[in-house]
């Protein structure tokens, strides 16, 4: 168990800081930070990670807990929680809800709360949305232009960058060089 893990677990009396459970705990790392610190990570359970990082899988019945948690002490929780206010669209909370310009851009920094129409959305070959600091394989064979060399398929792509203007590309580290790689080449890693 980590230092940061255990002052989690320590501040949160070991239990998910978004909707209270107990079980399958874990440190998230808010997006786009993608160091475990305590100003930057909260404790939840595997449940609400997974919806976290799945639009698709959202269930709003198991979010009834933001009324709680938005009001949580801990920025990096009211951080989680007007993101997800902001994507189940709880207006009704969100305009009871206070954070400093600071905080919100941070919690805005995801795309959460731009309109669909506009947002970019990197997604890996298999659907899921990739977030700054994310950890990715490569599918398949890739040469690298420029660098005289082939990324091998199966290689891991650590503390990836989104290139937020253009949803089909991230970068990252292959063989010590950094890269500019398809997202269609990658699928994200747990």
């Amino acid at each position: 168990m980590s230092v940061i893990e255990k002052k989690l677990k320590d501040r949160s009396d070991s239990k998910c800081e978004l909707c209270g459970n107990p079980h399958d705990l874990l440190v998230y790392n808010l997006p786009p930070e993608n160091k475990e610190s305590l100003e930057t990570s909260i404790l939840t359970c595997k449940t609400c990670v997974c919806q976290i990082e799945n639009p698709d899988t959202t269930d709003a019945n198991h979010w009834h807990c933001l009324s709680d948690s938005m009001w949580n002490e801990h920025l990096p929780v009211q951080i989680v929680s007007w993101r997800m206010l902001t994507r189940l669209k709880k207006t009704d909370l969100l305009e009871m809800m206070y954070l400093d310009e600071e905080a919100l851009e941070w919690a805005k920094a995801t795309g959460e709360g731009d309109d669909d129409e506009g947002k970019i959305i990197h997604k890996d070959s298999n659907g899921n949305i990739l977030f700054d600091g994310d950890s990715v394989v490569l599918i398949k064979d890739l040469d690298v232009k420029g660098a005289n060399f082939t990324a091998k398929r199966g290689a891991a792509v650590h503390n990836i960058k989104l290139v937020w203007d253009n949803a089909e590309q991230i970068e990252g580290r292959v063989e010590g060089q950094h890269i500019v790689i398809l997202t269609q080449y990658v699928k994200k890693t747990k």
